[in-house]
């Protein structure tokens, strides 16, 4: 087999600039009206030599981290929001479609890194969210089956304690409790 390529972390030379330029860079970069080759022109008055071409390139990666960025906080702060709304929700589902999506959207943006990722990585990322889901369902059934015994358990002390005394109020109690009973047999299916 052949050698396979290390990947490196991508460097520019707007990367090598002194900090304070590499600021002014950016913040010329987020002014549209200067264009790639005013910014090249601004820094070879600097005298750095660095062509239009490098200055799309750092553009084009900084927009895109900044863009990830962006969209993790988004998530981020609709997932916070879901959990305020309903703090009964199964968080952990939402945080999973999120990762899920994520790891979605990165296999289809870097074929060519999947193609070389060794079988054995695969295979433990897809061991790992298995297990993950394999977890998940059996604190699900745990808490379901907690759930019943918890129902059972109030409808003989209902039975007990209102039978003789209050038999109307004792059966609708019942039927409530019934009811949820229900419910939750319906979210398990």
């Amino acid at each position: 087999m052949g050698e396979q390529r290390q990947r490196t972390r991508t460097r520019s030379k707007v990367d090598e600039l002194p900090e304070e330029l590499k600021l002014k860079v950016e913040a010329m970069l987020l002014d549209t009206n200067n264009t790639y080759n005013d910014i090249s022109e601004h820094l070879k008055s600097e005298g750095y030599d660095i062509s239009k071409s490098a200055i799309g390139r750092y553009a084009l990666r900084t927009n895109h981290a900044t863009q990830r960025l962006l969209e993790a906080q988004e998530q981020t702060r609709m997932l916070i929001e879901a959990i305020k709304k309903n703090p009964d929700a199964d968080y952990t589902e939402g945080a999973l479609q999120i990762m899920s999506g994520e790891l979605t959207k990165k296999l289809a943006q870097a074929q060519e890194e999947w193609d070389e990722m060794p079988l054995d990585k695969a295979a433990r990322v897809m061991v790992a969210l298995s297990r993950t889901k394999v977890y998940k369902d059996r604190i699900r059934a745990d808490l379901a089956q907690e759930a019943k015994i918890a129902l059972a358990e109030f409808k003989k002390e209902v039975y007990a304690e209102l039978e003789g005394v209050e038999p109307e109020l004792c059966e609708r109690l019942i039927q409530v409790a019934n009811r949820v009973a229900e419910r939750l047999e319906a979210e398990e299916s």
